[in-house]
């Protein structure tokens, strides 16, 4: 007598599949967008001068790293935004060496600047220039 195999186990098996693939895309209706994901944009030392759009609810991270050269010790200040209303800090600080990160989020429409200032400390015996050197980068929120 030989082996029956049976077709009905795959079908019921498949079905089950196109239930779980099915519940588990989100529920659009007819003419009704989907919502965009949050992002994090994260900006660094380079990216000064920079336009950068993002949208509510994103996330803007600002790493800025000191640096030293013959004796002379660059350290940031804590990047600000010229709008908390539109660009709201939700973390961030430096560290003794001079880094600094702070992270805001997305909360209104508008345009901001996040800026800080690089300063020179110089190590004993060491004359730092008078100049200051900006960061600046101008996001566009929507």
């Amino acid at each position: 007598m030989g082996t029956k195999w049976s077709a009905a186990p795959w079908g019921v098996g498949l079905a089950l599949v196109g239930v779980m693939a099915s519940a588990a895309a989100p529920a659009v209706a007819h003419g009704q967008a989907s919502h965009q994901l949050a992002k994090r944009i994260v900006l660094t030392n380079p990216d000064t001068g920079r336009s950068v759009p993002a949208s509510t609810g994103d996330d803007i991270e600002v790493r800025l790293t000191h640096y030293s050269e013959r004796g002379l010790n660059y350290s940031w200040d804590i990047p600000q935004s010229s709008d908390p209303a539109v660009l709201r800090r939700t973390s961030g600080g430096s560290t003794p060496a001079g880094d600094a990160t702070v992270t805001f989020r997305g909360e209104k429409v508008g345009t901001v600047t996040l800026s800080a200032a690089r300063r020179c400390r110089p190590d004993p015996g060491r004359i730092c220039p008078l100049a200051t050197s900006p960061w600046r980068v101008t996001v566009t929120v929507n």
